[in-house]
C-alpha cells in the first residue's frame, strides 16, 4: 500500500528544503491513524556538517513527538533534503542512523535545475540497506 502524503504536506517539505538550502534540513511528518500524512514538523538541523547531513534538535524533536500524541498522529515520516541531488537516494550515514524502523524516509532533492523532487524509502539500518517506495500526493 502506497503511503499517501497530503498535498499541502508534500508543499511544505519542498519550502522548507528551500530555504534551509544551501544546509540540510529536518523534520517529521505525523498521519492520523491509517490516513494520509497531513501534518509537517519541522526540526532545526543541529548537525557538525548541516550542508552534508543532519541532526534533529533533540528536543524539538521530543516536543514534536509529543505534539504528535496530543493529536492522535502517529509517525509516518521522517523527512530531510539533499540540496545538491537531482535525484536523491539515502546515504550510507542516512541508513546508519535510521533509529525509527517504522517510518518512511522522505528526501527532498533540490539540485536538479527547475523543480525539486521527492523520493520515498524504507531504511534497514541492522542491514545497512534502503528500498524504494511509493507514495500518492492526495488532496487539493
Amino acid at each position: 500500500m502506497a503511503l499517501k502524503i497530503a498535498r499541502a504536506a508534500v508543499a511544505e517539505m519542498l519550502a522548507h528544503a528551500r530555504e534551509s538550502a544551501p544546509a540540510e534540513c529536518c523534520g517529521l511528518a505525523g498521519a492520523p491513524g491509517g490516513g494520509a500524512v497531513s501534518s509537517i514538523y519541522r526540526l532545526r538541523n543541529v548537525a557538525r556538517a548541516p550542508l552534508t547531513s543532519y541532526e534533529a534538535a533533540p528536543q524539538e524533536l521530543f516536543d514534536a513527538q509529543r505534539r504528535m500524541r496530543e493529536r492522535g498522529e502517529s509517525l509516518a515520516a521522517i523527512y530531510h533534503s539533499h540540496p545538491r541531488a537531482a535525484d536523491p537516494v539515502p546515504s550510507e550515514s542516512d541508513v546508519r542512523l535510521a533509529y525509527y524502523p517504522e517510518a518512511v524516509h522522505l528526501i527532498v532533492g533540490l539540485g536538479g535545475g527547475a523543480a525539486p523532487v521527492l523520493r520515498a524509502f524504507r531504511l534497514f539500518e541492522g542491514e545497512r540497506r534502503w528500498e524504494r517506495v511509493e507514495y500518492e500526493v492526495v488532496g487539493e
